[in-house]
């Protein structure tokens, strides 16, 4: 039964198709409204299409957790050929680079520094007990990175099981020399526990102290650009050094005090030793939170606006603290263009430096350079931020 189409149902259908054509039409002429927009605000296009473009950049090649080429000090204490051929194992590993010295205080003042990762010491019996098999090699890791110390670790241990075996197999005896022939004696340095949690607190501190410090600051004067109430303030007698100093001091102490909080949760909640003195700690993070404070000022006095501001701080510091400092992987196996990127973050350098200090004591070498970088770091900064912070309306 077909229906009836009656006057009163076709302006009904024609009130509802033009109800839709309408409602479509609304839709087009506010899309073209804000892709004008859109397309006006460069800002927003930016970060619309250089975020993504800047996270697959630092994801893809910043983010490694490989281990190549780890610097490993090898102590040959035993003169003979059979000694010198461990060594030659240990250098036809795509893995390891061994640096031989002539003791064992040479290998473990390069550890200290950082510049080597694990020492290798041959003593010199080794060639008499390997013949009675018995031969034994003494193994220290950093372990400071806790996943990177398990993996130069086992690298050192397939290599040595790798060279006995290929001696053996020398010798026509595949059984007279075996892996088990070697024995390693292992020992990891200032992580004896090998826990994870010593190495990523310290890290966390760092990544905490760059939050408060740039991202919050950030927002600071470009609030007070958005308000107009820094216009109030530029027809007083107050000078631009004195609005920096009221803005940066309660931050600071903010900083401070979440500081303190961390530093007690580290020890007593999460039993993460202290070996370096609690004043060089203390200096060194009141000198790094002095840098992101000055990161974050000029940041907002530059862009003047509470949104940006926030993703400039988000993609400037905070990411590139927790992807490029060394907090997650080692940044020796990345390559070249974002290790230089990484050198060139303050983070970088005091991530090494209070890890260093929390798990290894007072490394005064290393104490004193990184010092010396996040000074001139905050110094730049600050007088950046000075700069950049002009009693003008412009």
């Amino acid at each position: 039964m077909s229906k009836v189409r009656t006057p009163a149902r076709e302006d009904a259908d024609g009130g509802r198709l033009e109800g839709f054509r309408g409602f479509w039409k609304r839709v087009l002429s506010l899309t073209r409204k804000e892709i004008r927009q859109l397309l006006r605000d460069k800002s927003n296009l930016a970060i619309g299409i250089g975020l993504p473009i800047a996270l697959i950049l630092i994801f893809g090649y910043g983010l490694s957790l490989d281990v190549k080429n780890a610097p490993v000090a090898v102590v040959l204490e035993d003169p003979s050929p059979m000694a010198a051929d461990v060594v030659a194992g240990l250098e036809l590993s795509a893995y390891i680079s061994p640096v031989v010295v002539s003791s064992m205080h040479d290998a473990e003042r390069l550890m200290l520094a950082r510049r080597v990762d694990a020492i290798v010491r041959v003593p010199n019996d080794f060639s008499r007990r390997l013949a009675a098999g018995d031969a034994q090699v003494q193994v220290l890791v950093h372990g400071s990175e806790a996943s990177r110390a398990l993996i130069i670790r086992g690298y050192v241990s397939s290599t040595i099981s790798q060279w006995a075996q290929r001696l053996a197999d020398r010798r026509g005896r595949p059984d007279s020399v075996s892996a088990g022939s070697v024995m390693l004696i292992e020992r990891m340095w200032f992580n004896s526990a090998n826990t994870s949690t010593w190495y990523l607190v310290p890290g966390l501190i760092v990544l905490l102290m760059t939050l408060v410090g740039a991202f919050l600051t950030a927002m600071v004067m470009a609030r007070e650009w958005e308000r107009g109430t820094l216009e109030a303030l530029f027809v007083s007698p107050v000078r631009p050094t004195e609005i920096l100093l009221a803005k940066i001091i309660p931050y600071f102490l903010v900083g401070m005090l979440g500081l303190g909080m961390c530093l007690v949760a580290a020890r007593f909640l999460f039993q993460v030793p202290m070996f370096g003195s609690f004043l060089i700690v203390l200096g060194s993070s009141m000198l790094y939170m002095l840098v992101a404070l000055g990161l974050g000022l000029v940041i907002s006095s530059s862009v003047k606006n509470q949104f940006l501001a926030s993703q400039i701080a988000l993609i400037s510091s905070f990411m590139p603290a927790l992807m490029l400092s060394g907090f997650l992987f080692d940044l020796r196996n990345v390559p070249t263009v974002i290790y230089l990127v990484g050198q060139l973050l303050p983070a970088t350098y005091f991530m090494e430096l209070i890890r260093t200090l929390f798990l290894a004591g007072n490394v005064w070498p290393l104490i004193l350079k990184n010092s010396a970088i996040l000074a001139g770091y905050a110094v730049l900064l600050l007088g950046l931020a000075r700069f950049v912070t002009r009693k003008s309306l412009d």
